[in-house]
């Protein structure tokens, strides 16, 4: 049977954009993509969590981090739609995408606290990167949304 993933629903999801003292930021390596793309912190949101609720909970489970100062709630939401190899595969094929509400976050704490060796891994490694390289790192579905966070954190920090 053909199904149409055109019709799937969209995940509703939260990603973190998470800051060191030097503004640079943290990004993973993810353990099911074998490839060297890179990504910050994201995930989906439950039924009837609340969005930065969800952002706090999704960092702690992909990378025990909790010592975080919340900067600013990213206006808006964006969406990125999965490319036809992955669609059915992804999400046990339940979505099609993700609609995103992103948060901007300082991380406080010491980096002995970050931990990606988790309950359920995600992530195969970390490193902290210039906002500028964020676009040169991730997957090329996801590119729109990283250029689109890498402008809107720029007018933030500077």
């Amino acid at each position: 049977m053909n199904k149409n993933f055109s019709e799937l629903p969209l995940r509703t999801g939260v990603g973190i954009i998470l800051l060191n003292n030097e503004n640079k930021v943290f990004v993973a390596r993810r353990i099911d993509n074998a490839k060297k793309f890179w990504q910050m912190p994201q995930g989906g949101v439950d039924d009837g969590e609340d969005f930065l609720k969800a952002a706090y909970r999704e960092l702690e489970e992909e990378t025990s981090v909790k010592s975080v100062e919340l900067i600013k709630e990213i206006d808006g939401t964006i969406t990125y739609e999965l490319p036809d190899r992955l669609l059915g595969i992804i999400w046990k094929g339940k979505y099609k995408g993700q609609k995103q509400k992103w948060f901007l976050m300082k991380f406080t704490g010491d980096e002995k606290e970050i931990d990606i060796k988790t309950k359920n891994p995600e992530f195969l490694d970390w490193k902290w990167i210039d906002l500028d390289q964020i676009t040169e790192v991730v997957v090329d579905f996801k590119l729109h949304v990283y250029k689109e966070l890498q402008e809107k954190v720029r007018k933030i920090i500077n």
